[in-house]
């Protein structure tokens, strides 16, 4: 394969990079929303506790996902607007987004590996404090957050074996709510489902942005040398010498031979005629012809002497 054709093929893969992408950066946008916006999020997010665990980290992951989703998105429009205009520029700069992509992508990994439960522990620390103090005071509005809670994830209480609360615990849940699952293994349930849809975005993201660095260098490197597809029949104007006069074409330059040559060509073109006239008066082009009685005794001794013309070069002019 010919570095013509390598360089086609990568222009090719990096708009299928840069689409795929796209697709990537609107699944995690619509991921985002969801967390920020959603039912089971926000009824968490918005227990009205005085130090809640779960606020930092919740406004932490949205942030670094919208981040994420911009550096994306930037980097897949400069890298497709690079790759079509052959932009060295904006080439770098849509290596530069995903490179910063990469390492927020490898962060996020690195946060996942080091702290695997750290949403859950928020979550679940949040749903603690509400519960205890539902159970425990006489606020109306403890009861209200805790009912649209186990609501919300469709569980009742929390069966601890070291909970301390007595009856008032064992009253909470009556009739078709006692049927319903612990509330800790329901909140568990739904955030594993939530994390593993992260961890396969976040796994598909890592595999293009890399892919997308290896062609985008690759495509810089050949703009750079020159290597590119679309420059061809273009041409640059030299610019002219002080004093130098530009070349004429060779008709011009005959032309300007004078009018003689120019006569003794076309007579020796066009061959003897039957015509013949007065040579000084065709060669001075710059005065103005005289009468004709003025060049008839030229033009009747010029017949006499030679019956083809002055040296043999018949010239257009005057019959007698």
């Amino acid at each position: 394969m010919g570095p013509w054709s390598r360089v086609r093929v990568a222009k090719c893969q990096m708009l299928v990079t840069c689409f795929f992408i796209l697709l990537l950066s609107l699944s995690v946008v619509t991921m985002v929303t969801l967390t920020y916006f959603g039912a089971h999020f926000a009824v968490i997010r918005r227990a009205s506790l005085e130090k809640n665990p779960y606020q930092a980290v919740h406004r932490w992951a949205f942030s670094a996902g919208l981040s994420l989703v911009g550096l994306l998105t930037l980097g897949a429009v400069l890298s497709a607007a690079a790759t079509v205009r052959e932009a060295q520029g904006l080439m770098a700069g849509g290596f530069l987004c995903f490179s910063l992509a990469f390492c927020a992508q490898v962060q996020v990994v690195f946060w996942r590996l080091h702290s695997p439960t750290q949403v859950e522990d928020a979550m679940l620390d949040t749903y603690d404090l509400v519960y205890e103090q539902a159970m425990k005071g006489t606020s109306h509005v403890r009861r209200q957050e805790l009912a649209a809670i186990q609501d919300m994830f469709l569980c009742c209480g929390k069966r601890s074996p070291f909970s301390r609360l007595g009856s008032t615990e064992a009253d909470l849940c009556q009739g078709q709510e006692a049927a319903r699952e612990d509330c800790l293994q329901g909140i568990r349930s739904f955030l594993r489902i939530h994390q593993q849809v992260a961890s396969s975005l976040t796994s598909i993201g890592l595999a293009l942005t890399v892919s997308a660095l290896l062609l985008s260098s690759f495509l810089w490197f050949a703009i750079r040398s020159g290597c590119s597809l679309d420059r061809k029949g273009k041409y640059t104007l030299a610019p002219r010498a002080c004093g130098r006069q530009p070349q004429e074409s060779s008709l011009f330059r005959r032309s300007q031979g004078g009018p003689t040559h120019c006569l003794r060509s076309e007579a020796d073109a066009i061959g003897p005629r039957r015509y013949s006239g007065s040579l000084r008066w065709l060669q001075d082009n710059d005065a103005a012809p005289g009468p004709l009685s003025r060049h008839l005794p030229a033009h009747r001794a010029l017949q006499g002497r030679s019956p083809g013309g002055l040296s043999g070069c018949p010239a257009r002019g005057l019959s007698g």
